[in-house]
């Protein structure tokens, strides 16, 4: 199995099953990005380094305008597509065999955990892994140490806040916060 075959299958959310070809697969596709993940954390970078480190990680360019402050975790990086000016900052761990996509303008705090997959509710088939995207909107603000859950979109402008767990989709343009994550405030001035 190649790695094209691997993101369709993870892409049309099909279930992963312990053990199988493609969870061997899943195993493969980490120790790849842990390689780069320890090149990326394991001493300083200017941030055209990080910009070629990062890009090699998701094996796609990504824009003049991306900035990251390291550490950053992830176990797979081949599903994560990530928009122009976009900031990530230090601590982060993406979970991406689901898929992320971040938007244009996008900010993203230190230490959130973005997690694509569940594993199965049966004790007996723990092992089983369910993929379901991320994505996040244009200048979304996702604050310092927030949790987003497998399959849940945010809205253009959203913005979470620190330490909120979001569970459900964000609608464009409120500001959500706590666990599990409800909207608080509309944002109301012009995203222009």
């Amino acid at each position: 199995m190649g790695i094209h075959d691997f993101l369709a299958h993870l892409n049309r959310g099909e279930t992963v099953e312990g053990g199988s070809e493609i969870h061997q697969m899943m195993h493969k596709v980490s120790q790849d990005a842990l390689k780069l993940i320890a090149q990326i954390n394991g001493s300083y970078h200017p941030p055209e380094k990080i910009r070629k480190l990062f890009s090699d990680l998701i094996d796609s360019p990504v824009d003049e305008t991306f900035a990251m402050f390291p550490p950053f975790y992830t176990d797979c990086g081949k599903n994560i597509k990530i928009g122009k000016n976009v900031f990530i900052n230090s601590g982060c761990r993406f979970q991406d065999q689901g898929g992320i996509t971040i938007g244009d303008g996008a900010l993203i705090g230190h230490n959130v955990v973005l997690a694509t997959l569940n594993h199965d509710i049966n004790p007996n088939k723990r092992s089983t892994l369910h993929p379901a995207p991320i994505v996040i909107g244009n200048n979304v603000w996702i604050g310092a140490n927030a949790t987003v859950v497998p399959g849940v979109n945010i809205g253009d402008g959203a913005i979470v806040a620190a330490g909120a767990v979001v569970t459900k989709d964000v609608p464009s343009k409120v500001i959500v916060a706590g666990v599990p994550a409800k909207i608080i405030k509309k944002i109301e001035n012009s995203m222009e």
